[in-house]
């Protein structure tokens, strides 16, 4: 029988394969939707854009109609540390900060009993918890006042917390909730036959699984509470216990705005939230769809 000795040519590295489709353009609805994503970004980034340009310019130039400042003055951004305005920005770490462990603590045992029995009056406890969002913290400002001011925690950070923490409590059980519900409870049932008790299954098993929704309730509630203006406005009167975001207004006169210094101010508030953003962003998105997969 004879043998075939002849050398097989090597396939060309950019050979297509045989029965291979052919690589096609992008179709139209694909690139409608890529761009109409791009115009969307861009004109929520382009305000951002704009402050950080503006908090560059010198008190001269901000009349000036050119997009690009003449001149970089770097100089508004260091200023905001010799302003005193630190001082502001610490109390708004601490109020943030504050607000997001209350709100933790309370929430993650409501969420998770919730979630874990059916009570009586469950259904009713939730419809009252969403209710609590209808809520304005504006259409209860007088209200507020008047009881931190019988307890004497008016100009003082914990009244801040409380009241963020009280807003914001509503948004944090319902993700828990619906996350602990996803949650299949054979998973408990399992670490106590292992010798865990209710806070062993919990924070061993229950809690790490749940953290996407944890840390979506965390950076929620962070950021409600960072950009509060109007209760830390009504509640604070000294300077040095005014948040960021109230502190700020001082660059706002009665017949003159100092804009520069106003938007740099600006800029060094929106980088904290935005470093935590970027950092838990995979985790926040998890813990928005909790519950839509079974």
């Amino acid at each position: 029988m004879a043998v075939d000795t002849m050398p097989k040519a090597k396939p060309h590295p950019h050979a297509r394969p045989r029965g291979a489709a052919p690589r096609s353009m992008p179709r139209l609805k694909t690139v409608v939707v890529a761009a109409s994503a791009y115009l969307v970004s861009f004109i929520f980034l382009f305000p951002y854009v704009v402050m950080l340009l503006t908090s560059l310019r010198s008190q001269e130039s901000l009349r000036d109609v050119s997009f690009w400042p003449d001149e970089w003055v770097w100089s508004n951004l260091a200023n905001f540390w010799t302003s005193g305005l630190a001082g502001n920005l610490w109390v708004t770490l601490k109020v943030a900060g504050g607000s997001t462990v209350l709100v933790l603590l309370v929430a993650l045992p409501a969420a998770y009993y919730s979630a874990r029995h059916n009570f009586r009056g469950r259904t009713a406890f939730l419809i009252l918890v969403l209710i609590t969002q209808m809520f304005q913290p504006t259409a209860m400002l007088v209200g507020i006042y008047r009881e931190f001011f019988q307890f004497g925690l008016v100009d003082s950070i914990w009244s801040l917390i409380l009241v963020n923490g009280g807003f914001n409590l509503a948004f944090a059980v319902w993700i828990l909730n619906a996350y602990f519900t996803s949650i299949p409870r054979e998973l408990e049932e399992a670490a106590f036959i292992d010798g865990n008790g209710r806070f062993g299954a919990l924070f061993r098993i229950t809690l790490p699984l749940a953290m996407p929704g944890v840390i979506t309730a965390l950076i929620f509630t962070f950021i409600a509470a960072w950009n509060e203006f109007v209760v830390a406005l009504t509640l604070t009167t000294t300077p040095a216990n005014q948040p960021l975001t109230v502190a700020l207004n001082s660059f706002i006169g009665q017949y003159q705005v100092d804009w520069q210094n106003l938007f740099a101010g600006s800029v060094i508030a929106t980088i904290p939230v935005i470093i935590l953003f970027a950092l838990i962003e995979r985790k926040v998105v998890g813990g928005l769809t909790a519950g839509s997969i079974k």
